[in-house]
């Protein structure tokens, strides 16, 4: 077996409100505000090893598979309606819901920053901060 790059974390597959089997992973403490951390394209959760680290210190990590990613369900989709970003954003907030946060700070990474984006503008009160990261902002990806 591969060693885990995440030690100490928790795993956890968090079934969304629409029924797609997301897969998490954290590490809570509760004196520390959550950072939600979204992979890029084609990662999975594992992208964040090497700066979870340093963010341990200071956060309550929550990293997640987006739909159709790693250990995450692969939704059928005949048009890739089923992976808009609206939808893997939907599926943050149940995830984040379901794990006991309302607000929370938000970090995305190329695909990851494209749902951070919908999540923060979908959902405004449940975003704190948000961070994006190696991504260009283009109206027609939202």
């Amino acid at each position: 077996m591969a060693s885990d790059l995440l030690p100490g974390f928790t795993r956890q597959s968090i079934e969304t409100s629409d029924g797609v089997s997301i897969f998490v992973r954290t590490k809570i403490d509760s004196g520390k505000p959550p950072l939600f951390l979204l992979h890029g394209f084609p990662q999975t959760h594992v992208e964040f090893h090497r700066m979870v680290p340093s963010l341990l210190p200071h956060f309550s990590i929550i990293l997640l598979d987006l739909r159709g990613y790693g250990q995450s369900a692969i939704v059928p989709s005949t048009n890739g309606s089923g992976y808009s970003k609206r939808l893997m954003a939907q599926d943050c907030i149940s995830v984040m819901s379901q794990l006991g946060y309302n607000k929370f700070l938000l970090a995305g990474h190329d695909r990851g920053a494209r749902v951070a984006y919908r999540l923060a503008f979908d959902h405004p009160e449940a975003v704190s901060k948000v961070v994006v990261i190696d991504v260009i902002p283009t109206a027609a990806m939202y």
